[in-house]
């Protein structure tokens, strides 16, 4: 195997023996051999988009099988190797629709060759060797590290913006320029030449497109659910039979709260689940109490002291410890081996009756209570205080300070970054990296909280959105707003919020907690040299190049 595609990856530059998510060598190169015959299949599909036609099935396996591949997602061979034969035909389905259309069209179909061309092994094993040919080093001989490191930041970021698509695609929301976008790109990277100035262009495309991707999931979730409202959040635990469900599915949540109603069953929230507590159409269910824990590298520790039923969607799982692994549930995308899996038709009563055989909390835990819910509606309905606050001088800038959290050292940074603002400073939050910092009491500037939690990673769009109208109100570009992005990243759906802000144009970003193992330095003197990325430092020295 080898990955490095997460921040947390073993000496700073790729897994080699064993993945430190979890992950085998056995997955790994599986996972390669998914995204390789991906390619093949998104060939065709991309040639078949371009005579007039398409294909749903294609399309939405070609979102799935990118999820699939994420950090944290799956982790059992036998549905990994399940999925590879679904590629396989999906592959010589796509082909034959090509050809197809060729024909109707009058055209001769082209003669593909690399991914198009593979044929899956019929057992295991071989899958396995033939993954183990298709990894970064692999390509990274014929390439160069350089070269082969761009054509990952753009499939990393595909992967992340894939995530987003099939969040979407859940609550009924789809896009059918989006699934070309995918199938374009996947196309492209499956290319013989590249050269690192169009590469880092065809990123910052990449980037583009994820800002489509992100508007898309933002209207599922508030045409679904409402627009998040400004909630006060229980984080200590009530008396009573619980379920903790983490992951980023809103639809998982709403479908166990459906099923859970009147059984005498508290529902928390946990990690990128915690917004899902300010969607009115969420907040309406009263067995849905609160957050429990904090980010998800915490949770084996958590889950192991949890009294009841775990429910994981999407990504985000760890090893289960033995001493949970029977009430353990995943959904979806996700898969551990040995953990009950609850399939497509969502019938959780498995969850359920696992959580009314666990003890559940024996009584109320002293009460705490956090602010959340501060999405673009919320801050843009307070527009003109905020506006008449700097204007004022008693708002002297914004902090945008969020991303995924991880157990690396080095993230307390984060923490100490975000106690040492000053007071007449507001920070912008979001994803998990705020539970670094998300239970500490920053105060008011007239009304205004000093922390505002918009909401789950995907919310960077309104952020985004946020920036913009702050912008236009003050007549000038977000680059000229008193605002600073201190990034941190984990993951694969960092890399295409990333993409999307460098796409934007927003410069003097501070990214950490330690740089992308993929972004060779010729690549990254190219972002600096452009839009001044740079990574953190320390929180004094930051501060004081930001504030003067």
């Amino acid at each position: 195997m080898y990955c490095y595609q997460c921040e947390q990856t073993a000496k700073g530059t790729g897994c080699t023996a064993f993945g430190v998510c979890g992950k085998s060598p056995e997955i790994a190169d599986l996972q390669e051999l998914l995204i390789h015959i991906t390619k093949g299949i998104s060939m065709y599909a991309h040639r078949l988009r371009l005579l007039g036609s398409s294909d749903h099935e294609l399309d939405v396996f070609v979102v799935e099988a990118l999820f699939t591949t994420i950090t944290n997602v799956n982790f059992d061979e036998e549905r990994m190797e399940s999925m590879l034969r679904w590629a396989a035909a999906m592959k010589d389905r796509a082909r034959r629709l090509y050809e197809v259309a060729c024909s109707t069209a009058g055209k001769t179909p082209e003669i593909l060759v690399g991914p198009a061309r593979y044929v899956l092994p019929q057992n295991r094993d071989d899958m396995i060797r033939d993954g183990a040919t298709v990894t970064p080093e692999a390509w990274s001989a014929k390439y160069g590290e350089v070269i082969q490191g761009l054509r990952d930041l753009i499939l990393f970021g595909l992967k992340g913006s894939a995530a987003y698509t099939d969040h979407a695609h859940v609550l009924g929301m789809e896009d059918p320029t989006i699934y070309g976008f995918f199938h374009e790109f996947l196309s492209y990277l499956s290319g013989e030449t590249f050269t690192v100035d169009e590469l880092v262009e065809k990123a910052l495309e990449a980037g583009k497109w994820n800002i489509s991707v992100m508007e898309l999931l933002d209207k599922a979730n508030t045409s679904t659910y409402g627009h998040p409202e400004p909630t006060s959040v229980r984080v200590t635990p009530l008396k009573g039979k619980s379920i903790v469900v983490s992951g980023h599915d809103l639809r998982d949540l709403e479908l166990l709260l459906q099923q859970t109603e009147g059984k005498g069953i508290n529902i928390y929230t946990h990690g990128e689940m915690l917004p899902c507590l300010a969607y009115p159409k969420l907040k309406k269910y009263k067995h849905l109490v609160g957050n429990y824990g904090g980010a998800w590298q915490d949770q084996r520790e958590e889950f192991d002291r949890f009294p009841g039923a775990i429910l994981m969607t999407t990504n985000c799982i760890q090893k289960p410890k033995d001493s949970y692994k029977n009430r353990i549930f995943t959904t979806g995308l996700v898969a551990w081996p040995g953990v009950k899996h609850i399939g497509p038709e969502k019938d959780f009563t498995p969850v359920i009756e696992a959580a009314l055989d666990a003890p559940g909390f024996l009584e109320d835990s002293p009460e705490h209570r956090i602010p959340i819910g501060f999405a673009r509606n919320t801050v843009l309905s307070v527009a003109n205080k905020v506006i008449d606050l700097v204007k004022a001088g008693k708002i002297r800038h914004f902090f945008l300070i969020g991303g995924c959290d991880g157990a690396k050292p080095g993230r307390s940074y984060y923490t100490d970054f975000a106690m040492m603002t000053p007071k007449d400073t507001v920070i912008l939050t979001l994803a998990c990296g705020k539970y670094r910092f998300n239970k500490l009491d920053f105060g008011e500037i007239e009304g205004i909280p000093r922390l505002l939690d918009m909401g789950q990673c995907n919310d960077a769009y309104s952020a985004v959105q946020v920036a913009m109208a702050l912008a236009d109100a003050f007549k000038t570009d977000v680059n000229s707003l008193p605002l600073s992005m201190i990034l941190s990243w984990y993951e694969q759906k960092a890399v295409c919020i990333l993409l999307s802000l460098l796409y934007l144009g927003i410069r003097d970003m501070r990214l950490g907690p330690s740089l992308p193992a993929f972004v060779k330095k010729p690549a990254f003197d190219v972002l600096h040299e452009k839009l001044n990325l740079m990574p953190i430092t320390t929180p004094e020295e930051d501060l004081k190049a930001i504030l003067g």
